[in-house]
């Protein structure tokens, strides 16, 4: 057990709760005391010398029955001690065991025996089917639902439903009653539940698992930068909010001194021939192409769960940098677009982009669809897009089988000044597959974007960002 309780703490510390040495050693001695075969007392032991935040509270809760157990509910065996006489049972028990023997993969028929027959699988059965799984790309608490639904994907839980009908039918053609047959379901169904919440709470605690096995934090700001957003702590997180400023200062030296040298514009061979014929063609008088250095820029963002780290922080650096552009429009989606400019404009980034998330959350799974919120962009907003604007696009094109909307994108693409999309999956998942988001519709924004950059990473976002201001003719 204090091996389990050590462990629970190195998990808390993960989350981003501050628990000092000390603290870990008053909880060992206050369990101790109080034991462990009263629950609630455990828990409030824990509590007590562990947390210290009323903000670390939701943290705790969510993890203590990851190390501990929770109260799910107990699996139900069909037909024990119902309606069902012993020769349905039988036939029950003859027609599971041919499903079973001809289902496939093991992972699905492992989970389907289980519920069927109503025999709970040990926590170690369920870490040995997701450790056949990859490894969830992302370590964040926030992500653990999201996760969670990918991880049942990947098992092909759903299929269990379909599993469950086709017993019931063959029992049905069989000659078996329909109180036993809604007997049997009820069961299974419970038993699915049940099945559910044990593998939630099994891939939160592989996630954790995860997060201590990659890292301790950072030694150095340049690891950090490089460090990919899904990956970051919560203190990582607030260390890198505190880098942004002095990475907007770095950017903006860097834009000013372009300033001064592109002040004078680039040559302007034909002008400067046109405006030197008096003199016999000798270029006394030098003409240069006058152009303007500081860009307009509508920003679209989305803010799905995969996204939401990423979007924090360019929106974060964007405002930061506010002197250098002229003009800065802000939209975010997730299924429709929203403008989000007047956040900013009436109260400090920080805490604008917190309002943001807090208001425009996922209403339901695979709810993304870039295609509506550029149709939407296309009706209601396209007059804040000229000659002079430069649209950036951040998401992963992930669109979940909706229409991508191309020709709306085009008719932004022509009147924009140049289009510029970061994406922070690898650009070998663009076009690809995926089970957690479906397709992928990089491929077909891209050939109508001038320019395409990976951001994954701070480091990269930045030189994206730095890229805006060097390419302007």
């Amino acid at each position: 057990m204090d091996d389990r309780i050590v462990n629970f703490i190195a998990g808390l510390r993960a989350a981003g709760v501050r628990v000092s040495v000390a603290e870990s050693v008053d909880a060992l001695r206050a369990i101790e005391q109080a034991g462990i075969q009263d629950k609630d007392l455990f828990r409030a032991a824990l509590q007590t010398t562990l947390v210290k935040d009323p903000q670390a509270v939701p943290a705790f809760q969510r993890l203590f029955p990851l190390y501990f157990g929770s109260d799910a509910p107990p699996m139900q065996q069909p037909g024990g001690g119902g309606s069902m006489s012993e020769e349905e049972q039988q036939m029950l028990q003859q027609m599971l065991q041919q499903m079973l023997a001809e289902m496939s993969p093991e992972q699905l028929a492992e989970l389907f025996e289980a519920m069927m027959r109503g025999q709970q699988p040990t926590n170690e059965q369920i870490r040995d089917m997701l450790g056949q799984l990859p490894l969830p790309p992302m370590t964040h608490p926030y992500y653990q639902e999201w996760m969670t639904r990918r991880a049942m994907r990947q098992m092909q839980f759903a299929r269990l439903d379909q599993a469950l009908q086709e017993l019931l039918e063959q029992l049905r053609e069989a000659g078996m009653s329909e109180e036993a047959l809604q007997e049997i379901a009820e069961a299974a169904q419970q038993n699915q539940q049940a099945l559910a919440e044990q593998i939630a709470r099994q891939v939160g605690q592989q996630m954790i698992e995860q997060a201590q096995a990659e890292g301790m934090r950072p030694q150095s700001m340049d690891q950090l930068m490089d460090r990919p957003f899904e990956h970051l702590t919560p203190d990582e997180t607030k260390d890198l909010r505190t880098l942004v400023n002095r990475l907007a200062a770095r950017l903006r030296s860097r834009m000013a001194l372009r300033q001064r040298r592109g002040k004078s514009g680039t040559l302007d061979a034909k002008g400067t021939i046109r405006t030197n014929l008096r003199f016999g063609g000798v270029p006394l008088i030098v003409r240069h192409r006058r152009r303007h250095l500081k860009p307009r820029l509508v920003v679209i963002c989305d803010l799905s769960i995969s996204m939401r780290p990423i979007a924090g922080f360019m929106l974060l650096l964007i405002y930061a940098l506010q002197d250098q552009i002229s003009r800065t429009r802000s939209f975010a989606f997730i299924d429709d677009l929203h403008d989000v400019s007047v956040d900013f404009a009436q109260c400090r980034t920080e805490r604008a982009i917190e309002q943001i998330q807090e208001r425009i959350r996922p209403p339901r799974s695979y709810a993304t669809d870039l295609g509506n919120s550029l149709g939407t962009f296309v009706q209601d907003y396209c007059g804040c897009v000229d000659h002079r604007t430069t649209v950036i696009v951040l998401g992963d094109a992930r669109n979940n089988e909706n229409d991508p909307n191309l020709e709306a994108f085009s008719q932004i693409r022509r009147r924009a000044r140049r289009i510029v999309w970061f994406n922070p999956e690898p650009p070998a998942m663009w076009g690809r597959y995926d089970p957690g988001s479906l397709s992928s519709d990089m491929l077909k924004y891209m050939p109508m974007c001038d320019s395409v950059h990976h951001v994954s990473t701070m480091r990269d976002l930045a030189a994206a960002i730095d890229h805006l201001f060097t390419r302007r003719g």
